[in-house]
Formats: structure tokens, sequence, C-alpha cells
């Protein structure tokens, strides 16, 4: 029961060439906020369309436990302000029902996505000012949110501050034009079509080039009407693509102007995962990562702008912390030193270091858990075998045994792995770390959940709409390239361990 894995592999590598904008899943948030924004805009009528066909049978949208917050508060939003017909007003009402009901405190606690502490208070109000002009109760912000972040980032931007470049990305939240504000090319404020579309202003005139609107035209044309949280993703999708196919040894070539392109979007503090968006230590470490897999190379000395005391943060002035970015600076770091030995000795300090912090940061059961994807398993992908492969002591060996121990004992009976339920996606990253301690134990789980990876593949259902979203943005969403490569890359590596 093989799998031709290097014909995949091939199509899909042609594939961050045929399509550089990358393949993204829709979301009901950024779509709602189109559908506010820009009705001028083509597309509108999809639009509404999309999130009528995406509600939940409980009157909200989006994933489980407190991932519905923030798109059913977009689309109730938009649906009320559009008002039009009966279907509309009926899902808008369902909607304010599960809002109403989430804040009796029928919901789990909100996780911890990308300006989260904007967005909920700038969408409850923007909820209650329907609900006032109807003399109806309004919605209270959700326990551990308020609207001071907001209000201060506001009042500072009235103050005629430079808008932090973090922020642009959840531009819609203040809205506007600003001086020290321009779009990127190609024409897009913070890689978002909602942040583009706030700038742009309501009526939707041409910005001085016409590049705003051409790009929020390209966006919605790409989707038939609804629209990612982020696009382009060219570095992003280019760079996890490529990394996991070349760290398991998937037999492809990749043409040389994805690697050209790839290596030129690292600059000396970098790279953003997309245009418009701020450099950051994530992608910056997976692209070197995977150009040195790929024969390209080069010192990542970028990486130490984003040094901190104890760890390295996603980007200079971060509030939390990802133990995938620190497991992702271990592999640039690692591989530069087994490569070059007589590298500078603070590369090798910096990986007993992040050694160190990846095994403090280890969750009890074994287990890793992060701000980047929601699922515990993604994050123990990315740091079992980034401490197995490059490592330091005996803390790295522990740490991995650990992880392994926790995936043989969450596997579930059909031989799948999964959070919310049994995924290719999470089936990957659970034979990841599998393999990162090969063993009769290791061995009999991988073999169980081979046949669940093959027949995904075979069905070319891997990142389909099938699959449920999981990565972190504004929404959480689908990258259909990066797990595809993912599921790709643990299908060689388990044929592999079987020869």
């Amino acid at each position: 029961m093989r799998v031709d894995v290097g014909g995949a592999a091939r199509q899909l590598v042609a594939g961050l060439v045929a399509e550089p904008w990358g393949r993204v899943t829709p979301s009901v948030y950024e779509t709602g906020r189109l559908v506010t924004l820009a009705p001028w805009l083509a597309g509108h009528r999809q639009r509404i369309a999309f999130l009528l066909r995406t509600q939940r049978a409980d009157g909200g949208w989006g994933g489980p436990d407190g991932y519905a917050l923030v798109p059913t508060l977009s689309a109730t939003e938009a649906l009320l302000a559009t008002g039009d017909g009966d279907r509309v007003r009926a899902a808008a009402e369902r909607g304010l029902a599960a809002l109403t009901r989430w804040g009796r405190g029928v919901r789990q606690s909100i996780p911890d996505m990308p300006a989260i502490e904007l967005i909920v208070p700038a969408l409850t109000e923007l909820v209650n000012d329907h609900l006032d002009r109807h003399d109806r109760p309004r919605l209270p912000l959700p326990a551990g949110i308020d609207g001071a972040r907001l209000g201060a980032v506001r009042a500072a931007l009235a103050a005629g501050r430079p808008a932090p470049e973090k922020l642009l990305h959840a531009w819609e939240v203040v809205g506007g034009a600003a001086p020290d504000v321009r779009p990127q090319p190609p024409g897009t404020v913070g890689a978002s079509p909602a942040a583009t579309a706030a700038w742009l202003g309501g009526r939707g005139a041409p910005d001085a080039t016409g590049t705003a609107r051409q790009y929020l035209e390209a966006a919605v044309r790409r989707y038939g009407g609804p629209v990612p949280c982020a696009t382009p993703i060219t570095v992003f999708e280019r760079a996890w693509t490529l990394s996991w196919l070349a760290e398991a040894g998937v037999p492809v070539t990749v043409p040389d102007v994805v690697l050209r392109e790839l290596a030129d979007a690292v600059g000396a503090n970098g790279t953003p995962a997309g245009p418009g968006l701020p450099q950051d230590a994530d992608t910056t470490a997976v692209a070197l990562y995977a150009l040195a897999q790929l024969g390209r190379e080069r010192e990542p000395d970028s990486l130490w702008a984003y040094e901190t005391e104890t760890h390295f943060c996603t980007w200079p002035g971060e509030e939390g912390r990802s133990a995938t970015v620190n497991a992702h600076v271990l592999e640039a770091f690692g591989h530069y030193v087994a490569e070059r030995p007589d590298a500078a000795p603070r590369y090798g300090r910096a990986v007993q270091k992040l050694t160190a912090w990846l095994h403090a940061n280890q969750e009890a059961d074994g287990a890793w858990r992060d701000r980047w994807h929601a699922s515990p398993y993604y994050a123990t992908a990315c740091c079992a075998p980034a401490l197995a492969r490059f490592g330091s002591g005996p803390a790295a060996t522990e740490a991995v045994g650990r992880a392994v121990d926790w995936v043989i004992s969450t596997q579930r009976a059909d031989g799948s792995w999964g959070w919310w339920r049994g995924t290719a996606e999470e089936t990957a990253y659970a034979v990841r770390v599998l393999l990162a301690r090969p063993d009769e134990a290791s061995g009999r789980a991988v073999a169980r959940g081979y046949p669940h990876l093959v027949g995904a593949v075979r069905r070319r259902s891997v990142g389909g709409s099938a699959d449920p979203a999981m990565w972190h943005d504004k929404d959480l969403y689908l990258p259909r390239a990066i797990v595809r490569a993912a599921v790709l890359a643990a299908v060689h590596q388990a044929q592999r361990s079987f020869s």
C-alpha cells in the first residue's frame, strides 16, 4: 500500500509557481468584514451567500470552543448591516441568540488569536450599535476582554502617533486612511482584504495609484467572493511546504525561480510571511532552514534581531511566546552549526539556550501547545523533531521521549490522531513525532496510522474542504499546500521506516 509521493510532491511544488499568492481557505471573519466595509466590491452577493451557507446549526460560525466567537461576531454584524431579505435577517437573529448564550457563560476560554483583544470589542461595539437602534439589549464583552486596549490604540492614532506595523493586519478595527499607512505591492494593507477595504474607505474610491482596489478585486476573484484573512502568503507557503518535503527527503526538484525568490525575501532582519506583514522570526527561520536543506544555506544571522534574554520572540515587542517559533529557530541554528562546525560559538550557545527553553516549556503530558495552531500535535511535531535532530544534551532526549509517549497514548481507535477528531493533518504530525524516536512501540503506532494517511492522499482529500481549519490568524484557516506537504512528508518517512 505505497503512494507515489514524488509524483504528488512535484504537482504540489508546481503549484507554488502557478499560484504564487498561496492556497488558503476563505474566512468567515474576513468575509463578514468585506460585506460591511465594501458592499460596492464585486462578489457582494456571493459573500452573503457564503455567510449563510457556513452558519452552524447552533447559530454560530467557525470552529469549536472559543474559536466561534470572532467569526460569529463578524458574520452577525455583517448580516445585521445588510438586513436584506428574510433569510439574512433570520440568520442574523440566530447569530445574536448564540452570542447572547455565550455571553451568559456557555462558552469555553477565548483562544490566543492575533489582535483578538482589539477585534472582539470592536465587533461587539458594532453589533451593539445595531441593537441600540432598535432599543434591544446590548451584548456584554466576554470575561477577560475589555475595550481598554482598543481605546488606547484609537487615542494614540488620533494623537498622530505612527501606526504600529503589527496593527496593519487588523486595520479594520480602527479604519480609515492614515498619513503613514500606504498599500504595499500588490496593493495590500497588512496582507488583509478587510484592512485594505477599511483603509480604502466606504465608497471604494480609487487610491492615488489604484492598487488597493485592484488588490481587492484580485482577492475576491480568486475565491469567487469570499476572502481569506491573509493574502498573498507567498513566503509562508513556500517556506513551510519546501521545509516539510526537504526534511523528509521527498525526491523533488524545486524550480530555481522559487529558491531565488525565497532567498531574496530574507533581508537583514528576516522576512515577513507576506507583503504588508511585519518581519517575523518564524517565517525567517523556516525559510532559512528550507533553503539550507535545498543547498542554498546562508548564515542565519538575521534571527539575532529576535533574541530575548530567555528565548526568541516572533517579533520584537511580542507579549506572548511561541514554542514553534523557538523550535524553528533551533532548526535553523542547529543545521548551520552542523554544517559549519567552525561557526561562531554564539550559535552553539543559542542551541543550548533553545533546548533548555523548549524543555522547560513542555507540558506535563509531554505535548507542546502554541499560539499559532489549535492542535497540540502541530506544536509537538515542530518541537520534538527539532530537539531530536539539533537539541543539546539529556534534556533534549528526555523531552523527545515524553513527546513520543504522549503521541502513542493519544492514538485513536481507527489509527488516526486529532484534537477535535481524527484528521490526516494531525496524523501526519503524530507520525513525524514518532519517527523522532524510532523503536518498536513508535513503529507499531506508525503502522496503525499509515493507512489513514494513504487513504487521504489517494482520495486527494488532503487540504480539502472536509478538513478542519486549525491554523491561527484573525480566524482559523487551512493552508492547503502546507498541510498537503506535511502529509506527503509523513507518508514518505513512514514508507522509508517500513523499508
